[in-house]
């Protein structure tokens, strides 16, 4: 059962990362655009992606509590918190998307390409701590 709901869990966190990865790269090139067009389709692109890729974080986060429930000691390490705190923060980063999503869809965004290139980097290096965190349990 343990390797089953692990194996779901990667499998949704990987889903739900291609959305994270995407979804700023669609701000960026809408930012970039100076057609109405084309900002016109990003934003729905945009819009149908954060709709597409929501529920993968449900997912993800829902067999991350099963695994916790299979194994309460793991609330006893610190790498966990430290993975915790970061699942935390990626919600939060969700979220942000789906308001700048909001803001493109009521073409009331004033964010650069710059920006959201910036920003686009960042699940990138939540993605690489969540990961050695998970694998390497230095705690």
């Amino acid at each position: 059962m343990y390797l089953w709901l692990k194996a779901f869990h990667l499998i949704f966190m990987v889903c739900w990362f291609a959305g994270l990865f995407y979804l700023p790269r669609l701000l960026v090139h809408y930012a970039d655009s100076e057609h109405p067009d084309t900002r016109a389709r990003l934003a729905l692109m945009a819009r149908k992606l954060y709709r597409f890729v929501t529920p993968f974080l449900y997912l993800t986060v829902g067999f991350g509590v099963s695994l916790l429930v299979l194994l309460p000691g793991h609330l006893q390490t610190g790498w966990l918190w430290l993975k915790l705190a970061g699942v935390a923060f990626l919600i939060g980063y969700h979220i942000q998307c789906g308001r700048y999503v909001r803001a493109v869809n009521e073409n009331r965004d004033r964010h650069s390409h710059v920006y959201y290139r910036f920003f686009n980097e960042i699940p990138v290096l939540f993605l690489f701590a969540i990961v050695l965190l998970a694998i390497l349990k230095p705690f």
